[in-house]
């Protein structure tokens, strides 16, 4: 019998989720990453990577169309369900006190994003962790309008979902043998994905101090 932090690290491992859970899981973790906030730590670009490496190699039991139409639809629910969440928790989020599954910083750091890019932060939003899950709820809380969210979600998912999903694809079709490199694509997607999300956090630290003083 698995442990909860087993599970939970099973849940944060692409290629557990895929090989031991199999399609459904992988739709219903897409989901929860893109718009439960709990979801914030669960896998997302090199799930979607992977899954399209996997399928390329056999290893998923759905063919490349239903995968990435299944896909971009788990990515649309999760960010209108995100949006439905902050539509109705409104600014109360913003003083939920932090638990295991919630940060404040983390809808502040999805308030900041979106207030510099605008709607466009929903589709910019989904190549970035965390920012991923917080930007619909943001979204919600600040009652964007319904019609230009679900624009943006639909644009947002179709292109995150065929930029990893096909991208994995491909290159599993015309490099086979990179299933057996995956530990190491798994760590450079999450350099690529996290590092500027860094940067920005670090940068706007040293703006807030260098105001202070």
């Amino acid at each position: 019998m698995e442990s909860f932090w087993e599970y939970l690290q099973n849940l944060t491992d692409a290629q557990s989720i895929i090989s031991r859970g199999g399609f459904y899981l992988l739709l219903i973790v897409v989901f929860a990453e893109t718009g439960l906030f709990f979801g914030f730590f669960l896998p997302g670009d090199y799930l979607l990577f992977m899954a399209g490496l996997l399928c390329a190699a056999g290893k998923v039991d759905v063919t490349i169309s239903t995968l990435v139409l299944s896909l971009i639809a788990a990515g649309i629910l999760g960010n209108f369900t995100g949006y439905w969440f902050g539509y109705r928790t409104g600014p109360v989020l913003f003083n939920k006190n932090d638990s295991l599954f919630f940060k404040k910083r983390y809808v502040v750091l999805a308030s900041d994003f979106y207030e510099k890019y605008g709607g466009m932060a929903l589709i910019l939003g989904r190549f970035f962790p965390i920012v991923r899950t917080f930007a619909p709820i943001f979204a919600g809380v600040v009652k964007v309008n319904v019609k230009k969210f679900a624009l943006f979600n639909l644009i947002g998912s179709c292109i995150w979902v065929c930029v990893f999903t096909l991208g994995g694809f491909f290159l599993g079709k015309r490099f086979p043998q990179l299933k057996d490199y995956l530990q190491y694509i798994v760590l450079g997607l999450i350099l690529v994905t996290t590092i500027p999300l860094v940067v920005a956090y670090a940068r706007k630290k040293y703006l807030e101090t260098k105001e202070k003083n």
